[in-house]
């Protein structure tokens, strides 16, 4: 435990600063500050000693130079368990120092600003860092508040402790240090390179059984800086590389939907999608679509899981993991039956990360999540038969089917239910044949939703015979005419959406 004495402060960001200081007073905590900070602290009825009083040395350099001096950095930097050290300090008039507050000037917000580059010189912090640095080397000694957002965590542990710091807390305000002082650095180097560059620190979350083969080796791992989505596995096997990939297809999917909804995913790749008024209809909808492929599928649900729909699941036969945001008592029973089923409750309010890596052999692509939504009034009929209002529910459902399934893609859809699904096909046409032939039942009086434009007239004449009467897809072709006319001949109704939804 470290009994905390003296204090530095020195800080551009001043938020909560004249609370915490209060705070630190009662305490009985002495503060020796800089520049403004003691001006501000000053004003404010909170004692202080300013540095240069205490070093007997002025600020320079028009404030360049405050901190950076023998008797400060011996206070910050001294271990107060070696009694050289200590009597060291001692003889050179040092006092040691037990706590550094210190945030550091805005390089990265000012980068937004558009400022030249003799005014972003004055936005690198030295000292600053130099404290922060020292303090977090001398953890044990020295506890470093970086960021005002510490302030209300280390005034509960004083309080806590009267007037102590724990040495967990003390290293986890050490770690934040360095992986600020990280990023700090990382965007100053970025601005000298004058190119884009992104750097990750990842660790590991958990290892995996195995990578997309037996002989590979995988593990799951997370942004230290940004939260991952909360999850917890409640039974069954350890997760391989494969299964992660599947879950994290579905999760997606089922979140495109208010109602209750469920979606069955096989080899990355979207078998089956079911909407309801009931979480169980909506899986009995899903597994219709294609019962041989859900078999060892992954399944996710948009609802708490419930007896019935957990009846439903065991069933349908082999499932290789459930996901769903809870579950019912009942629910939990009925799976533990099946021991090796992977049963997980995922976090459904969590955002997804916006960018998507994939590595290729010429080096990492990096791209926006595709998170765009369609707005059912920015819809375009673009035919001379408009679409009835049975037949536009069942396209706009088709449209979020067909987002979360491998293009080349085609969805086709009756009465708010998934009738086939086709993706990962080299030709559209041979998409709009696979689909229509996958239809559970006949596709007489469907729907049909395409994630891309059409090239050529024969999509629309297939479609035609096997009996669809609307179609939903992007637009944007050069033969966006010849499709229209085909349509009008063939008297299907088609609407044009603006955005194309390609999953590779």
């Amino acid at each position: 435990m470290l009994r905390v004495r003296r204090a530095l402060v020195s800080v551009w960001d001043k938020k909560g600063l004249v609370d915490f200081a209060k705070k630190l007073a009662q305490f009985q905590i002495e503060i020796i500050s800089t520049g403004k900070t003691a001006s501000l602290l000053k004003r404010s009825g909170i004692p202080s000693q300013e540095v240069s009083s205490l070093t007997s040395f002025p600020e320079i350099l028009s404030g360049r130079v405050k901190t950076l001096h023998p008797k400060i950095f011996g206070g910050i930097l001294a271990n107060k368990k070696h009694p050289l050290h200590m009597e060291e300090i001692r003889s050179l008039g040092m006092p040691p120092f037990d706590m550094v507050v210190v945030n550091l000037y805005p390089f990265a917000d000012k980068l937004r600003e558009g400022l030249g580059w003799d005014e972003m010189m004055e936005y690198i912090d030295i000292g600053g860092v130099s404290l922060l640095r020292a303090g977090a080397k001398n953890y044990k000694n020295v506890a470093c508040i970086s960021t005002p957002s510490q302030y209300k965590f280390v005034l509960e542990e004083l309080e806590k402790n009267k007037g102590f710091l724990p040495e967990p807390a003390l290293k986890k305000l050490a770690i934040d240090v360095f992986l600020l002082t990280k990023e700090y650095d990382n965007s100053i180097y970025n601005y000298f390179r004058r190119k884009k560059i992104l750097s990750w620190d990842l660790e590991r979350v958990a290892p995996l059984r195995y990578g997309e083969n037996p002989h590979q080796q995988a593990g799951l791992y997370r942004l230290v800086s940004k939260p991952s989505v909360a999850y917890s596995q409640i039974q069954g096997k350890d997760f391989s590389f494969n299964n992660f990939l599947d879950i994290d297809a579905a999760f997606r999917c089922v979140r495109e939907f208010n109602e209750p909804a469920a979606a069955i995913v096989k080899h990355a790749s979207l078998c089956g999608v079911g909407v309801d008024r009931k979480l169980a209809g909506a899986y009995r909808k899903a597994v219709a679509v294609d019962p041989i492929s859900s078999f060892g599928g992954i399944i996710s649900f948009n609802r708490k899981v419930d007896k019935e729909t957990a009846t439903q699941v065991l069933k349908s036969g082999f499932k290789e993991c459930v996901i769903a945001p809870f579950y019912s008592k009942e629910a939990l029973k009925i799976f533990s039956s099946k021991k090796n089923l992977r049963v997980v409750e995922i976090d459904f309010l969590y955002k997804p990360d916006t960018l998507d890596i994939r590595a290729t052999s010429f080096g990492y692509l990096i791209q926006e999540q595709d998170i765009g939504t369609l707005e059912k009034g920015k819809l375009k009929v673009v035919t001379k038969r408009k679409p009835t209002q049975r037949e536009l529910k069942d396209l706009l459902l088709g449209w979020k089917v067909v987002k979360h399934t491998k293009s080349n893609a085609i969805v086709v859809i009756k009465n708010s239910s998934v009738l086939g699904i086709a993706g990962g096909r080299p030709s559209r046409v041979g998409a709009v044949k696979d689909a229509c032939n996958a239809a559970i039942k006949s596709s007489q009086g469907a729907v049909l939703a395409s994630d891309g434009f059409f090239p050529k007239e024969d999509s629309i004449k297939l479609a035609h015979r096997k009996g669809i009467k609307a179609v939903i897809q992007p637009g944007g072709s050069l033969k966006d005419r010849e499709i229209i006319a085909c349509c009008n001949r063939c008297n299907i109704a088609m609407v044009f959406t603006g955005i194309r939804h390609f999953r590779h």
